[in-house]
């Protein structure tokens, strides 16, 4: 864990459970592309760039979530390189109880209060501002869907950092509703990287592969799973407590704290996602919110 795997001369990854990019500048120093889950993995990508002689030139997070810059804060303290991202992720950086505060959908209990929710106070700077030309011609791949504004990056090696816009075939299978905030746009953020072209592709929790179709294809169908699972929840109408328990027992899934946040946030935009589409109804029956399919 935490190797360093080198793709092209200039392009590798640093592997660990949400991978690091790494890109070399023609200045010779590197490019991060994310910063690890807490302080811990930032220490451990340093210790990966000293190892190999190179300076750090800036950090590129692709979201908000903890697990993508949890490091943010030690990398910059340590290094002074600037940490870039889009807006929402600055927000977030800034204010981390912003995200265990979404997933609940008021303030959040304790047991959400953690590091894996919550990555330590950092800044980001809006990714607009990076000169890309001088990080050695990176290019800003848009992939919202999973997070409000997420990007991936395509080097000049022609290798596309996927960031979480796909996951592994095991996970789709172990997990079955991976989260998802903006369902919508995670489908049209499939349909648009089918289409890329690339020598290879890195998704975050993912093998690198040269064809991300499969992969693609894989998760488009897993999320239409979820969708058609939770119309047929909706056939008579249902609460959503009701909607996400019967979601846990059809896939056998382990109910805790965490879980019923990370999913059951999930859910709710599935279900905003077949309302918007016209395919389930909101309705309010004895004080309570009711989902029905039409």
């Amino acid at each position: 864990m935490y190797e360093l795997v080198m793709l092209t001369e200039k392009t590798g990854y640093i592997e660990c459970p949400a991978k690091m990019g790494v890109f070399l500048c023609d200045s010779g120093k590197a490019v991060l592309i994310d910063a690890g889950s807490d302080k811990d993995a930032g220490k451990k990508a340093l210790k990966v760039l000293d190892a190999n002689g190179w300076q750090l030139a800036a950090v590129i997070n692709t979201h908000l979530h903890a697990d993508h810059i949890g490091g943010n804060k030690l990398i910059a303290n340590r290094t002074g390189a600037p940490i870039y991202g889009p807006s929402v992720a600055s927000a977030v950086a800034a204010h981390p109880i912003l995200e265990p505060t979404v997933l609940f959908g008021g303030y959040p209990p304790r047991q959400l209060r953690n590091k894996f929710l919550m990555a330590e106070p950092s800044e980001i700077r809006p990714i607009e501002e990076a000169d890309l030309q001088a990080l050695g011609g990176l290019e800003i791949v848009p992939l919202p869907g999973h997070s409000m504004d997420m990007i991936g990056i395509r080097t000049p090696d022609n290798i596309v950092f996927l960031a979480d816009c796909v996951f592994s075939e095991e996970t789709t299978q172990k997990y079955h509703v991976n989260f998802q905030y903006d369902v919508a746009k995670a489908f049209e953020t499939l349909d648009f990287v089918e289409t890329l072209e690339a020598d290879l592709f890195v998704p975050s929790h993912a093998a690198p592969c040269k064809d991300i179709k499969p992969l693609v294809q894989a998760n488009r169908a897993k999320m239409q799973e979820v969708a058609d699972l939770l119309l047929a929840l909706c056939k008579d109408g249902a609460c959503f407590e009701d909607i996400l328990a019967n979601v846990f027992t059809h896939y056998g899934l382990e109910m805790n704290i965490g879980q019923h946040a990370l999913v059951g946030c999930t859910v709710r935009s599935y279900l905003s996602y077949l309302a918007d589409a016209g395919k389930i109804l909101l309705e309010i029956n004895g004080n309570h919110l009711v989902f029905k399919a039409v």
